[in-house]
């Protein structure tokens, strides 16, 4: 069976945008492959975090995942938290000595989270070696991620590329990006250029997994559109109107051209109030879940059997790795 491999930074709480680039493929393909999906958190810690919150931000991200439909009964699931497997750190440091300084300063995401700042970290240019090391110790072949997150992939693919040629050896797989078609990038909500984050200065414009009802009608409601007040789905004209449309087709499966026929003549008002329905009725199932599974032993016994699964295997590539490139003792 193919591997299948994703994570979502635990730096926050979870959002739809998470739900509709990331967490909904791996609902749509846990049956077709065998599915590593993690929590990063090593990669929250780029930025300084509290530590008490990253210990509740990661036990809710597990929570959700689950409540949003991933399956841990299956036997081919496995879930884990990346830090406590010590060898995708290991690993990552094998690999960022065979990857140029530039190459990861040139990164998209390298230069907007340094942007104007200073006295930055120097693990916000090494991160990304860090996720192809995810990616890589279990020879994943897919990895189902958002449109802005496709170059971190494309660097796993030169580092496994790289690696084997200079050692001459097929010693990793070539994994490959896997986007949606439609909601690989949900946009802020009061400024659509922007994508949606969950560590937004202004929350008015996202919408978290665990939001109230109030709070999703308010925010659907509130969205910015345009003034023309025709619905139809045109990203480049009408991005925030383009954005509602997306969301609505992610979370009720119609397509966004069944759903501009749908609403047809009507205003953007009653669009928004439709989407705030759908919305409210979806998040207050998956919340109800929630609440069952994080006062239930669920998340531990699912964590203990994936890092226990995991473990084994990062541990033999991690070994080979090692030896071929000259580490320790004949």
């Amino acid at each position: 069976m193919e591997r299948l491999l994703t994570g979502l930074q635990p730096s926050g709480s979870l959002t739809i945008g998470n739900f509709s680039g990331g967490i909904r493929q791996v609902i749509d393909y846990q049956k077709n492959y065998e599915t590593f999906l993690f929590v990063p958190d090593m990669h929250a810690t780029t930025v300084p975090q509290d530590p008490y919150a990253l210990h509740r931000n990661i036990k809710s991200a597990v929570g959700l995942y689950i409540a949003c439909g991933v399956d841990v009964n299956l036997e081919n699931m496995h879930l884990y938290i990346q830090s406590e497997n010590l060898y995708h750190a290991n690993l990552s440091w094998i690999l960022e000595c065979m990857t140029p300084f530039g190459e990861l300063t040139r990164m998209h995401q390298f230069k907007e989270k340094t942007k104007n700042k200073e006295g930055f970290s120097a693990a916000l240019a090494t991160y990304p070696v860090l996720m192809a090391s995810d990616i890589l110790l279990y020879d994943a072949k897919y990895v189902p991620t958002g449109i802005d997150q496709k170059q971190h992939v494309e660097l796993a693919r030169n580092l496994a590329e790289r690696f084997n040629e200079r050692y001459k050896g097929d010693y990793f797989l070539m994994p490959e990006p896997v986007i949606p078609q439609i909601g690989a990038k949900i946009r802020d909500l009061k400024d659509p250029s922007k994508k949606m984050s969950k560590s937004a200065e202004n929350t008015k414009g996202t919408i978290f997994l665990l939001d109230s009802e109030k709070d999703i009608r308010k925010k659907i409601m509130g969205a910015t559109t345009d003034s023309d007040g025709i619905i139809k789905f045109d990203e480049e004209n009408k991005p925030g109107l383009s954005n509602l449309l997306t969301i609505y087709s992610v979370f009720s499966g119609l397509s966004v051209d069944e759903i501009v026929e749908k609403f047809k003549g009507c205003g953007y008002g009653e669009l928004k109030k439709s989407l705030a329905d759908l919305l409210c009725e979806k998040l207050t199932a998956i919340q109800a879940r929630y609440k069952e599974i994080m006062e239930s032993d669920i998340i531990d016994k699912a964590l203990d059997r994936g890092r226990e699964y995991t473990e084994k295997i990062a541990r033999e590539k991690y070994e080979l790795i090692r030896k071929t490139v000259g580490y320790g003792r004949i």
